[in-house]
């Protein structure tokens, strides 16, 4: 059986390090939170290779396309799968994803924010296959989220 890295891997994606947060910010929780057999997975921006946020930030269907927003949130479940890697070890630790919160900051008149986080849930069922990666999913817009991000994608799962 394929691992979840292998698959990643196969796909061409290699994960981003752990997010390095600049010395001015101070986050008073973690960003993967395990307890037993449940993982929390707090609310994830995007970030790239060095580690920095790199948002997206804006508001889709003003400063950013659904496509760009798309291929963002893509990419903020490689941030969140690397993070998991920290945290786990094994990605293949994970037994299922159980739920998915994707929040997008949307223009007023933008109701597609379920074809924006389209792009997390397709990549953790292209990852994990439809057994371990299939999940329940909310995604919702607002007015506006932390630091101006344009998505913020939160989630959990079980562990085997």
């Amino acid at each position: 059986m394929t691992t979840p890295e292998e698959r990643l891997a196969e796909m061409g994606l290699v994960l981003p390090p752990p997010v390095q947060l600049p010395a001015e910010l101070n986050l008073p929780f973690s960003m993967v939170n395990r307890r037993g057999d449940r993982v929390l997975i707090s609310g994830h921006p995007r970030h790239d290779a060095s580690g920095a946020i790199t948002g997206p930030y804006g508001r889709v269907g003003q400063e950013l396309t659904l496509e760009e927003a798309q291929a963002a949130a893509r990419e903020i479940g490689l941030s969140v799968l690397a993070h998991l890697k920290v945290e786990l070890g094994e990605l293949s630790r994970i037994s299922g994803w159980t739920r998915v919160f994707g929040m997008v900051s949307s223009a007023p008149d933008f109701s597609d924010q379920h074809l924006v986080i389209n792009g997390f849930s397709d990549l953790i069922l292209n990852v994990f296959g439809p057994e371990v990666g299939r999940h329940a999913r909310s995604a919702i817009g607002v007015a506006a989220l932390p630091m101006n991000f344009a998505i913020e994608i939160e989630g959990e799962v079980v562990l085997g």
